[in-house]
């Protein structure tokens, strides 16, 4: 059961118009048959004018889905209070008249006992074992101040039980401490008559006076219980449109924001992160290593000679010296590029070497002859 409608269905919607732009674009549309406001109970749009206006902050604080049963369920006690305060109130006033005309009642009693008993007799009842009888007969010989004492704390319980009525009624938190407070004392009383004799009456006002106070401490979180007054308001925050409405625009508010910064912030041309050097690169092809004796990436920079492979020469002539001549192969004498490439190739005597090349599953280099 949708518990807004049902409250909606009874007391009617209830629209408001913030004066807050942004949010009064939010609580409205527009239809065909004319402007339409959202209803802050079950959230749907009602064509016409709001039932208020003004700002966010004086927007009226509306029970929706289970507090709409709550609010049932304590008006239902708070009835029950009143028609126990009406009889209770009904019960001072008739021992108070008694006590003050007790003996004209007295003489009027004794006048119209005997046809009483007679009629009594003649249907069938005992007048000797009558329980009405026998209080009347108490109640004539007890004290007139005596019965005026009754009489003055049944209508101070009357009065108890208006208030906790009033209280529960119009749904106030001061109600509900008083109506748990003030039962709960009665509460023993009431166990008492029970342990001396259980009635139907006795065990249906007890049952509903243990409910009302274990549903107060449990559902209202009174006396510190399930978080307290703080998760309480804190519940009914959560489902109340008009706080969802203005935390999601915040929210967007927030987001806005940001991207302003960001374009601002584009705008000024902040610059980029500086990239990573080159030589953080790994190398190009997997499973090689990083070559160990590359030339400087710096350009006009001496790298250092490179040993050139020695040719065995024939018998009797002395060994051949190494060319050292430059040539356009030859990384040492070439003029470095703006960007240095650090990348180990096949054409690079001075970084590839015949074991790497072979553990990376590149051919050998052809070794160059020195000329002679």
């Amino acid at each position: 059961m949708d518990w807004s409608l049902l409250g909606c269905g009874a007391s009617g919607h209830v629209t408001f118009a913030p004066d807050e732009p942004a949010l009064r674009d939010r609580l409205s549309t527009t239809a065909r048959e004319g402007p339409a406001w959202r209803c802050l109970r079950c959230g749907t749009f009602v064509i016409g004018e709001p039932t208020a206006s003004g700002p966010a902050a004086s927007a009226p604080r509306v029970r929706r889905g289970d507090q709409v049963r709550s609010a049932l369920i304590l008006r239902i006690f708070a009835v029950e209070r009143f028609l126990r305060a009406l009889i209770v109130a009904a019960l001072a006033i008739a021992v108070w008249r008694f006590s003050v005309s007790r003996l004209s009642l007295e003489q009027a009693y004794h006048q119209a006992l005997p046809p009483l008993k007679t009629l009594l007799r003649d249907l069938g009842f005992s007048v000797d074992h009558s329980k009405l009888l026998g209080l009347l007969h108490e109640a004539f010989t007890a004290n007139s101040r005596t019965l005026g004492f009754i009489a003055i704390g049944l209508g101070a319980y009357a009065v108890i039980e208006i208030i906790e009525g009033v209280g529960l009624w119009l749904l106030k938190r001061w109600g509900e401490y008083f109506a748990v407070i003030a039962t709960s004392l009665g509460l023993p009383y009431e166990i008492y008559d029970l342990m001396n004799k259980v009635t139907v009456l006795r065990l249906v006002a007890f049952v509903i006076n243990l409910g009302l106070v274990l549903y107060l401490v449990l559902a209202k979180r009174l006396f510190g219980v399930r978080g307290g007054k703080k998760a309480y308001e804190a519940r009914l925050r959560s489902e109340s449109i008009l706080d969802a409405e203005l935390a999601a625009l915040a929210a967007e508010q927030e987001v806005a924001v940001e991207q302003e910064a960001t374009a601002e912030a584009a705008a000024l041309g902040t610059p980029a992160p500086p990239p990573e050097p080159p030589g953080a690169a790994g190398p190009p092809w997997p499973d090689a290593e990083a070559p160990a004796d590359a030339g400087p990436p710096w350009p006009d920079a001496e790298a250092p000679a490179a040993a050139a492979p020695t040719v065995p020469s024939a018998p009797g002539e002395a060994p051949a010296e190494p060319d050292t001549r430059a040539t356009p192969s030859d990384p040492v004498t070439t003029e470095a590029p703006a960007e240095p490439d650090t990348r180990a190739t096949p054409s690079d005597p001075v970084t590839t070497e015949a074991s790497d090349a072979d553990e990376a599953g590149v051919p050998p280099l052809p070794r160059r002859h020195p000329t002679r």
